[in-house]
């Protein structure tokens, strides 16, 4: 479970990134907003790393995979526009919110650090959900957006538990 919330948050770090390249020269307005969701990332980023380390357990070995699909699907959510941005936040954070309480349920019985350590992370991914479902507006033209983004994230999820 560290692992794949090790790698989803390299992801989640490297996609806020990709997105305030672009933001920077085109939607200066939300720079601030996505700095400081990207300061979250980095946070929970360490908080996970940390207990890897701890544990002298091994990252997930897909971590490039998260990095280059992260600047790939950042960079091109920024290009469509800001509410492609917003799209995006909503879908991966109601997908990760998702996986969150499952690990909760499990989490609360067999390991009390790592419960601490992702009960701690979830109000900002309920935050940077909410943000993200009040800013994106889900109309027609972005909902295949929202779908392709929650499948992948869903996939690389899932892909993470296998590596």
């Amino acid at each position: 479970m560290i692992r794949v919330d090790h790698a989803g948050e390299l992801g989640a770090i490297n996609i806020y990134k990709a997105q305030l390249f672009v933001a920077k020269f085109f939607y200066k307005d939300i720079v601030l907003e996505l700095e400081e969701m990207l300061s979250h990332e980095n946070q929970h980023f360490e908080i996970f790393d940390s207990l890897l380390k701890k544990r002298a357990t091994r990252s997930c070995y897909a971590l490039w995979f998260w990095v280059s699909s992260g600047c790939i699907l950042g960079f091109f959510t920024a290009i469509l526009g800001r509410n492609a941005i917003w799209v995006c936040t909503n879908a991966i954070e109601s997908t990760v919110l998702h996986h969150l309480e499952w690990q909760l349920k499990f989490l609360k019985e067999h390991d009390e650090e790592t419960y601490n350590a992702v009960l701690s992370i979830r109000a900002d991914e309920e935050r940077h959900q909410s943000i993200g479902e009040s800013l994106g507006k889900n109309s027609l033209i972005y909902k295949p957006i929202f779908g392709l983004v929650k499948s992948s994230t869903k996939i690389a999820i899932w892909l993470s538990t296998k590596l």
